[in-house]
């Protein structure tokens, strides 16, 4: 395949193997506090990726500590627009003592999942990355909601698939609650991120091929098995002539 594709994954998080993913990735989508980490995981993370050559990104969240960020919760667009502020403007401070410029946003969890279905939510995460950085890109969902409130601000959209997550019919990921949100062989993974990259399409849970496009591919840096996951996929993708590497401004 002649294409170029970007490898992410999600980490100070305090899974314990960021070292090793930041060895395989192309990007690192980092905690903001708010569901993990501190000023101190941000500043260890970021001058890692820094010395692996790896891009960072602020990975900002529901302040929801106890439920990692993955519950979701009633919360208005001026709350969203101040925590995701609050969060960028951490990031960018702690990234900028390391010699860092931060390439782009991911929103986290349940807040993520949230604004790929809200426009009200997904319009002030666009508008409070557009105010603090519009070189900032946004990680999202191809045609959801979160990706036109980003574009809706001016920003530029990574269109992101999920190497460990199995599909709904509907397009969206199975919820965690869900015995089968995950997938568990690495090589099972691998095949089925190839084959969203060549056709386009990904086989859900309920049997239906869905269509899907990606320019980011996520690997939880939370879940088992993460750094063979990564480094299975990469390999994988590597011998299908992929090029990976981070996206870049246009």
């Amino acid at each position: 395949m002649n294409m170029v594709v970007d490898l992410n994954a999600d980490l100070g998080e305090g899974s314990g193997h960021d070292d090793e993913l930041l060895g395989i990735v192309t990007s690192a989508s980092i905690a903001c506090g708010f569901h993990a980490g501190d000023a101190g995981t941000m500043r260890r993370a970021i001058e890692t990726a820094r010395d692996c050559n790896v891009a960072v990104g602020a990975h900002p969240s529901l302040f929801d500590r106890q439920n990692f960020g993955r519950k979701e919760s009633a919360v208005t667009p001026d709350e969203v627009f101040d925590a995701v502020t609050y969060q960028l403007g951490i990031f960018q401070a702690i990234a900028e003592t390391a010699g860092v410029r931060p390439n782009h946003v991911k929103p986290h969890g349940a807040l993520y999942n949230m604004a790929v279905r809200d426009e009200a939510l997904a319009d002030a995460i666009g508008r409070a990355i557009a105010k603090n950085d519009a070189h900032l890109i946004l990680f999202a969902p191809d045609g959801s909601a979160l990706a036109r409130g980003g574009e809706k601000h001016g920003l530029q959209i990574a269109r992101e698939i999920f190497a460990d997550r199995n599909y709904l019919g509907t397009g969206w990921l199975v919820p965690r609650s869900r015995p089968d949100a995950l997938l568990h062989d690495p090589v099972e993974a691998a095949e089925r991120v190839v084959r969203m990259l060549r056709e386009g399409k990904v086989r859900s849970v309920d049997g239906t091929d869905v269509d899907v496009r990606g320019e980011s591919i996520c690997v939880h840096g939370d879940t088992p098995g993460a750094v063979e996951f990564a480094r299975e996929l990469r390999s994988r993708l590597e011998q299908e002539g992929v090029t990976i590497r981070a996206p870049e401004h246009r």
